[in-house]
């Protein structure tokens, strides 16, 4: 879908596609994950979806139990009192609270669709995507109760964190580091749970991880928020020293930019969040074939991954919200430029008229890789944000 092109003003241009995303989410996104992905008879959510639909995989992420639960929540909060969506999210809420914890209290990464445990990985998303969930299904639900388990969890996740030896570490003693994804993961989380409850140490761990990324993980002399670095912030040359993913430090960008909106614009933020999207826009915008893509590295040496020239769906979503949020912060239209230019892209290609939802998956040029609508990491979270946040964000952007 392109902007028609009687379309020159902003003002048009932002009322236009505030409606279309708003349309997409309401009338493709949302109902064709709750018709093909809700497990009615275990509960939960199923993610392993064919282009059409269809079960490809009855194994849970248990990510995604978390993600859809807050998605749902998170639009019953912003956009309409839907009842099924509330319904819809409690389904997830139940099944993570009774299948997705082991007993040492960690959460699993895979389950069978009846919630038996398939897999368990070091890492702590799992959650903070089941805090996130519990925090909006509070708001939503008015059950306060969940909002303390969002912030008892949160504190068990910095607990796992700052504590040595706690989690298993993804190096051994050859290869000491750190890496960008849980620092920046944080921001939002705190955030989200925020919205449902004060508590003093999701502001003070959106403050350290803000410093974190500004001492340690951006670097000027690269124009570039590196994703691994050593424990000081040293830079590491080898190739996951020197691999930037500028879809995810684009999404760093957005959190950074509506982390200074809440402080009514906090300048230094302001320009954080910025610096960080021109860099990030800059290593990541694909000049011959568009859109954003997956891995770079920081010298230009050959990256080691198959998948680096790839447009994944994500990177797109990120940067469709984050120019957004950067043309609110300035004014400046240049940003707004660079949303047409991302937006574009992104709705000539990714959304399925067919079979309805969005593919996942691009190969540089644009040509399509595979049609599956879901996975373990792709279902109901980036593309459903991100028509919500969008929304929100043009008719902020409009009211002004």
């Amino acid at each position: 879908m392109n902007t028609p092109t009687n379309i020159t003003q902003p003002v048009e241009y932002l009322n236009y596609w505030a409606e279309v995303y708003k349309k997409d989410l309401l009338t493709d996104i949302l109902p064709f994950w709750l018709k093909y992905g809700t497990d009615k008879e275990n509960g939960g959510y199923f993610t392993c979806l064919n282009r059409d639909g269809s079960l490809m995989d009855s194994n849970k992420s248990v990510w995604f139990q978390g993600r859809f639960a807050f998605i749902l929540a998170y639009a019953y909060n912003q956009l309409e009192k839907n009842e099924e969506w509330l319904r819809a999210c409690k389904n997830g809420i139940d099944f993570i609270e009774k299948y997705c914890f082991d007993t040492d209290g960690r959460m699993f990464y895979e389950v069978t669709k009846t919630g038996l445990p398939v897999r368990k990985r070091r890492y702590v998303f799992s959650e903070t995507f089941a805090a996130i969930a519990m925090a909006q299904y509070s708001i939503a639900s008015g059950d306060k109760s969940y909002a303390e388990k969002a912030v008892r969890l949160f504190k068990q996740i910095l607990y796992y964190k700052n504590t040595p030896e706690v989690l298993e570490p993804k190096f051994r003693e050859g290869f000491v580091a750190k890496g960008h994804s849980l620092c920046m993961i944080l921001i939002d989380t705190a955030a989200r749970i925020r919205e449902a409850v004060d508590d003093e140490i999701l502001t003070r761990q959106i403050d350290e991880s803000i410093a974190e990324l500004r001492r340690d993980f951006m670097k000027p002399e690269f124009g570039a928020i590196l994703e691994t670095v050593g424990p000081d912030g040293e830079f590491i040359d080898s190739i996951p020293g020197r691999t930037i993913n500028p879809g995810h430090s684009i999404e760093t960008a957005w959190f950074i930019l509506e982390e200074a909106k809440h402080r009514d614009w906090d300048p230094q933020l302001k320009e954080m969040g910025l610096t960080i999207l021109d860099w990030s826009w800059e290593w990541g915008w694909d000049k011959q074939y568009g859109g954003i893509s997956y891995f770079k590295d920081c010298k230009n040496l050959p990256q080691q991954e198959y998948w680096h020239d790839m447009k994944f769906w994500w990177p797109q979503c990120e940067a469709i919200i984050a120019t957004l949020y950067a043309y609110e912060a300035t004014g400046d239209n240049k940003y707004l430029e660079m949303h047409k230019q991302i937006n574009e892209y992104t709705y000539s290609r990714f959304p399925d008229k067919e079979y309805g939802e969005w593919f996942g998956y691009f190969h540089y040029d644009g040509t399509l890789s595979q049609p599956a609508k879901g996975n373990m990491y792709k279902g109901p979270f980036h593309i459903p944000r991100m028509l919500l946040k969008s929304h929100l964000l043009c008719k902020e952007i409009l009211s002004k």
